[in-house]
């Protein structure tokens, strides 16, 4: 395969860095989020809560509905402890159940008794019935009774319900616990309330929502340090901008005296990793007012009308604590044009975009609130969005340059503790297109690695070879077959001279076939010093250099082999930019007819354009394909000496790779470090 590095080709220049996620120079803390919301909070003053003031306790609310709950409970208990449907009988009546047999089990306390008969007998309310016939109708049959006993009533009981095997029971048939254990047991629904209640205030602050969507957050460190424009390197283009919005920010009295107001909202765009969010932190860290953050994804839940109301918390909470900046992530995420999708404009991220442009547009200028966005994806935002009067501003953050390198490299190893070798700048020339998130984990890396190697310090082979790891990938310990590692030899080989014999080539930095990731071998070429634009002739020459691994291949063994599907793609891709893009052709001309994504024939672009673009493609890769063909065949014994040096040495540095071949090279001071991103490496299969 075949890979050169990043380029800067217009979008890409100078950056700013950042931490966490976004790779930023020395992000020291977390933001804290505040309960149940979804954006964080750093810079609030002390006892603030990062939310609109909770509404007092109504306690008159409270204690009536304790009271209703403690009347309910008793009034339940009370009807409970009623004997029901126990029906009292005459002492005479009781006598003749017992002279007749019927009475199964009676109970005694006093002159009181209880007691169930065998059978059912009828009520004195239903012998009555016959005589009362416009009286409610009463239960007519009974078996659990009570009664009185008369104090003149014989004594001769006991043996009367023995004789007839009535069970005499210890306990009542009819269990009453009273008004005081009545009145206890009604306070346990009021404990049951107050528990049920705490829960459902700690689920609201837990951000959980209803019926538990939305998830309790992870929680972050509430010891936050905030960042300043001293913690963020590489980004002097854009302090120019943003220092105006710091300004505003601090001493709004001289605008507003002038009748000038800040920007509504600011945008920041840039590729990932190029210190988007560090900005924002550090442009609210520099003014030193509170700073609200979340990504936009945070705002949308499956209920719908959740992410407007988010919104709506959101912005009244930074009003509140004005000045402030408020600033959303990945706004992309809910800021893509509307009407682009077949749901219609009715779904959750269109309200909550909806509900965005609302807020924004309620602002005078004399809040002190300035939102701030970063996306990555500008190109998909709805227009409504990006009007003046809502994103007055586009900030484009682009991959640092070698200056830039340096100064982040020297943020990100301020608390490492580095050897009298390392030398960042070199550091710095080495990594070409990589961004602050690319540099911060090289640092960590080279840390990681020093640490696994016993080392108290982190020396330039450290460096070099946590650059190696990051760009091309861990070695692999694997046993290649000797005709497969020929094969790779003489196709990482190819690369190289190729790269060597290009007038106006990147200088090869490494050559080796050690399998690193899904890579056999690989080879590595950087500029010297930054580019940002390539002319026709420099990517014919890069054309010829993917090729050189399939042409090498070609022409020693006589095979094509799998490995150099990487680097016709790499080629493909090359050629058709030039055909179609940048009007290196002439057949199309200064004509740019295929999009940088998507079908073109959306755009208008008829069938016969595309054959014609795909026929100069062909044409040009063809072309490239003769001339690495003809300059391997001229120099087939600097072929061969590289391919043998590296099936001894599995690995060539720059000094060596070009001793090898034979061709005299001023070697600058990087050697032995690996380079961002331009590689050719044989992929394994």
């Amino acid at each position: 395969m075949s890979a050169r590095p990043r380029t800067n080709d217009g979008s890409e220049a100078n950056t700013a860095q950042r931490a966490g996620k976004d790779g930023g120079a020395g992000a020291h803390g977390r933001p804290q989020r505040p309960p149940n919301r979804p954006w964080r909070t750093e810079g609030l003053p002390p006892g603030a809560r990062g939310g609109p003031p909770k509404e007092p306790v109504n306690w008159w609310r409270v204690a009536a509905q304790a009271v209703a709950i403690y009347a309910i409970a008793f009034g339940i208990l009370t009807l409970l402890d009623r004997p029901g449907d126990v029906a009292t009988i005459a002492y005479s009546e009781f006598v003749k159940q017992v002279d007749a047999g019927n009475v199964t089990e009676v109970f005694a306390r006093g002159e009181s008794i209880q007691g169930t008969l065998k059978e059912p007998r009828p009520t004195p309310a239903a012998e009555q019935q016959r005589t009362r016939p416009f009286e409610a109708p009463q239960k007519p049959t009974y078996r659990r009774f009570s009664t009185e006993r008369p104090v003149f009533a014989r004594d001769d009981l006991l043996a009367s319900l023995e004789r007839t095997g009535t069970n005499v029971r210890a306990t009542p048939v009819v269990q009453e616990r009273g008004v005081l254990t009545n009145l206890l047991m009604s306070a346990a629904p009021i404990l049951l309330w107050i528990v049920f209640y705490r829960w459902l205030l700690k689920r609201q602050q837990g951000g959980l929502g209803m019926f538990g969507m939305g998830g309790k957050k992870k929680p972050v460190d509430p010891e936050s340090v905030r960042v300043t424009f001293d913690d963020v390197a590489g980004i002097d283009e854009v302090k120019a901008e943003i220092t105006e919005i710091v300004d505003y920010l601090r001493a709004p009295e001289k605008y507003q005296v002038i009748g000038a107001r800040p920007p509504r909202g600011v945008l920041l765009t840039g590729a990932p990793g190029t210190g988007k969010t560090l900005l924002a932190r550090a442009t609210a860290g520099e003014a030193q007012v509170p700073f609200f953050s979340a990504s936009a994804s945070e705002f949308i839940e499956m209920i719908v009308g959740v992410g407007a109301s988010r919104v709506r918390e959101l912005f009244q909470v930074a009003r509140e604590a004005a000045p402030a900046i408020i600033f959303i992530d990945e706004i992309d995420t809910i800021g893509r044009a509307r009407g682009a999708t077949l749901i219609g404009g009715h779904d959750e991220r269109e309200q909550t975009l909806n509900q965005i442009l609302t807020e924004m547009d309620g602002f005078s200028g004399a809040e002190g609130v300035i939102v701030l966005a970063a996306t990555n994806r500008p190109d998909v935002l709805d227009p409504a969005l990006l009007r003046p009067g809502r994103f007055d501003r586009n900030i484009v953050i682009h991959p640092p340059d070698q200056v830039g390198r340096r100064e982040i490299l020297s943020v990100h190893t301020r608390k490492v503790r580095l050897a009298a070798d390392v030398d960042l700048e070199q550091v710095a020339r080495a990594t070409p297109g990589m961004t602050g998130a690319d540099l911060a984990n090289l640092v960590n890396e080279a840390a990681l690695l020093a640490v696994r190697r016993g080392r108290s310090e982190v020396n330039a082979a450290d460096l070099a070879d946590a650059l190696e790891k990051v760009q091309l990938g861990t070695a692999r310990n694997v046993v290649i077959p000797a005709e497969e590692r020929r094969r790779t030899a003489y196709h990482e080989a190819g690369h190289a001279l190729l790269g060597m014999l290009q007038p106006g080539a990147d200088p090869v930095r490494k050559v080796s076939i050690i399998p690193r990731g899904r890579a056999l071998g690989v080879t590595l070429a950087t500029p010297q010093e930054d580019r940002y634009g390539y002319d026709a002739t420099y990517l014919r020459g890069r054309m010829i250099g993917a090729l050189g691994g399939i042409t090498a291949e070609e022409l020693v063994l006589g095979v094509v082999s799998t490995g150099a599907e990487s680097d016709l793609q790499t080629c493909t891709a090359i050629a058709r930019s030039m055909v179609g893009r940048w009007g290196m052709s002439e057949r199309i001309g200064p004509v740019s007819v295929l999009p940088p994504e998507g079908d073109p024939r959306l755009l208008g672009v008829s069938e016969g354009v595309l054959d014609v673009v795909a026929a100069e493609v062909r044409k040009l890769v063809d072309e490239c394909h003769k001339d690495a063909t003809s300059l391997l065949t001229q120099n087939r014994a600097r072929l061969d000496a590289i391919a043998q040096s590296l099936l001894e040495h599995e690995t060539l540095d720059e000094a060596a790779a070009y001793a090898a071949a034979g061709i005299p090279h001023a070697v600058p001071g990087v050697a032995h470090a690996a380079a961002a991103g331009a590689a050719s490496a044989q992929p394994a299969i």
